[in-house]
């Protein structure tokens, strides 16, 4: 049986748009430039205070930042995000085949939660970890509680950290290219497998 650990935002529902919307007002907000969607594929990095630390003035205070991205998450001028329906068909597929799946992410619980049942995704996950900026105790906790085997588990994200955190644990690392990371940053972080597709991903997982 395998095991597959999801990141959430850029693998399951798309936010670039949102992020880099909040992420420029973040940077209005302490006198920064805006930056282009290329330039945040380029630089994003999780923890997200690593993002953050590059571009705002040197002081600033991490726990008001992320405040402020919360407020602005549920800002009604902030664009939609959607879901990637063929990676939730695909999460069907593999609890369907009796795989254990999982999700750790950086989201928030407010918004986070409300989606896996909108997406109809209740009951899927043995485990949802919200809230992760660093991933590396949450995916050990996961493996632990589990028991899972190192061989048989994957964990799918779409930045370099979820590439980090797999090596660090042992288990096998899959980068999505659709996500707020560019492939070309992804490569060069040497993941077991990376996929510019979920037709991709499907062949790696199931």
């Amino acid at each position: 049986m395998k095991n597959i650990i999801f990141d959430w935002s850029g693998v399951v529902r798309d936010t670039l748009t949102c992020q880099l919307w909040i992420v420029n007002r973040i940077f209005k907000r302490y006198g920064v430039t805006e930056i282009t969607l290329e330039e945040f594929r380029e630089d994003w990095r999780q923890p997200p205070a690593l993002f953050y630390q590059k571009y705002l003035p040197e002081g600033y205070n991490e726990e008001e930042r992320s405040k402020l991205f919360q407020e602005l998450q549920l800002d009604k001028d902030c664009p939609k995000v959607a879901v990637f329906s063929e990676v939730v068909k695909l999460i069907h597929k593999s609890k369907d085949k009796g795989y254990f799946l999982s999700v750790v992410s950086s989201d928030f619980p407010e918004t986070l939660l409300p989606e896996v049942k909108e997406y109809g995704l209740e009951n899927i996950f043995s485990e949802i970890i919200t809230d992760a900026n660093d991933k590396l105790e949450p995916v050990q906790k996961i493996i632990k509680e589990y028991n899972l085997n190192l061989q048989d588990t994957f964990f799918v994200g779409d930045s370099n950290h979820e590439i980090d955190v797999a090596k660090k644990v042992g288990i096998k690392s899959i980068a999505v290219t659709w996500g707020f990371t560019s492939k070309l940053k992804l490569r060069a972080g040497n993941p077991d497998y990376i996929v510019d597709n979920v037709q991709e991903l499907e062949n790696v997982i199931l």
